[in-house]
């Protein structure tokens, strides 16, 4: 008689970060995120166990195809259990970080997920003090008719209310979107579009650019530039191309590498590779619902070559869209797809920050509690302009245990420990 072969079991550790009734999702040492079928789940939020299954995990799927054995609780204290870990770019930075995470009040803890639309002046010292954003980004209106004195009080009098330091961040692209550069009082001459950059001086005038900005925001006390766009677009009709290069993978990805090299020159100021997994010939998500029909061969093979390129430069921030793109998460948007943060993590190997493009953006207008899924999908920081209501969103998630707040530390720990790395937690002695 022929021999049986035994059926392969294969083990996965992990904490579980959402339930129901007939599904089980888990968050892996290495921040990947699977969700299994499960027949009867009395398993709760927070929970370290031991998945065996039999079959392969596909990081790329909503729920996993295979089939489940067992499922080990395992206490916290077990030895040779590693459930978490926190590795990341930043990690040398992890113990101080840790014992500031420790510190913290939870409502402080939530706030620092969030990167918000700076407000109105007499909006900010709430902002920071109620809500407890961890930054804030500016927009051409917040610089217009200022000059660089006016700019640094402004950002010196937000700092000063912090109690943890801010990210104050910029879309400061060049081209199509200038946000510090329009105001002449501010920048004698309007930065160019990467385009007109590689045209007139190639990958040289590109890096002298990138120092020229890194010294400016620095100056002026912004410590995120939310560029480049690497989105491959060789097609002038198409939406993002005024803000690309304009020009096919191999330079695309040459342009990611040379502007996250060059931004190293001004460590103060970091730069977010954007928008992964790159927005091809898309419309504009600011205006609605974007589906990208693309085969999935052609985005692995193409598009994600330049964020491939920059994390490989070190890159220290990704910023996902909100495409839906159908050939690896036929219902989310990239920003709120686990499917699309597993991808970052596992095949290009990303241990930075992943942040989410604007969450006030119409793409996600009829989405229900789609902070709470930014979070749970793996995200960072998450960007949004209606940021009391994400605060009062998260903290409901928090009450309910549809977070828990171990699951939050995670996350807040990476972000402090960026903030040390940065430099920001030695300012002012906090």
């Amino acid at each position: 008689m022929p021999k049986e072969e035994k059926i392969k079991t294969s083990k996965l550790n992990g904490t579980i970060i959402g339930n129901s009734s007939d599904k089980l999702t888990v968050k892996d040492q290495n921040n990947l995120i699977y969700t299994f079928n499960i027949s009867q789940n009395d398993y709760k939020i927070g929970d370290n166990i031991i998945i065996e299954y039999t079959g392969i995990l596909n990081k790329n799927l909503e729920k996993q195809e295979t089939t489940l054995i067992n499922i080990i609780p395992v206490s916290q204290d077990e030895e040779n259990i590693e459930v978490r870990t926190s590795d990341n770019l930043f990690s040398k930075f992890n113990t101080l970080a840790n014992k500031k995470v420790s510190e913290m009040t939870l409502d402080e803890k939530i706030g620092q997920v969030l990167l918000v639309s700076y407000p109105e002046e007499k909006e900010v010292d709430e902002a920071i003090n109620t809500y407890f954003v961890g930054g804030f980004i500016f927009f051409e209106n917040d610089f217009k008719d200022k000059t660089t004195i006016d700019v640094q009080n402004m950002l010196k009098n937000a700092q000063n209310k912090a109690k943890i330091p801010l990210l104050t961040a910029v879309d400061e692209e060049g081209g199509d979107v200038i946000r510090i550069s329009s105001n002449k009082n501010l920048v004698s001459k309007e930065f160019l579009s990467p385009r007109d950059l590689y045209l007139e001086g190639g990958f040289e005038l590109i890096k002298e650019d990138t120092i020229r900005k890194s010294n400016l925001l620095e100056q002026l006390g912004l410590n995120i530039n939310l560029a480049p766009v690497v989105d491959i677009s060789t097609n002038s009709t198409d939406y993002i191309y005024n803000r690309t290069i304009g020009e096919p993978q191999e330079l695309t990805s040459k342009y990611a590498e040379t502007v996250i090299n060059s931004s190293k020159e001004n460590k103060s100021v970091s730069y977010v590779l954007k928008h992964f997994p790159g927005y091809g010939d898309n419309e504009d998500t600011h205006q609605g619902i974007v589906i990208d029909e693309r085969e999935y061969t052609t985005i692995y093979n193409n598009d994600l070559k330049p964020f491939e390129a920059g994390i490989k430069s070190n890159a220290e921030a990704i910023l996902v869209s909100h495409n839906i793109v159908k050939s690896i998460d036929e219902e989310n948007p990239a920003s709120l797809s686990p499917s699309i943060h597993n991808l970052l993590r596992n095949d290009l190997d990303f241990i930075g920050i992943i942040m989410t493009d604007d969450l006030s953006m119409n793409a996600l207008s009829n989405i229900e509690n789609k902070t709470v899924k930014a979070l749970l999908a793996g995200n960072d920081i998450i960007i949004t302009t209606n940021y009391k209501e994400s605060f009062n969103e998260l903290k409901k998630a928090l009450e309910e245990q549809i977070i828990t707040e171990e699951y939050l530390n995670d996350t807040v720990q990476k972000i402090i420990a960026w903030k040390y790395y940065k430099g920001l937690m030695y300012n002012n002695g906090k």
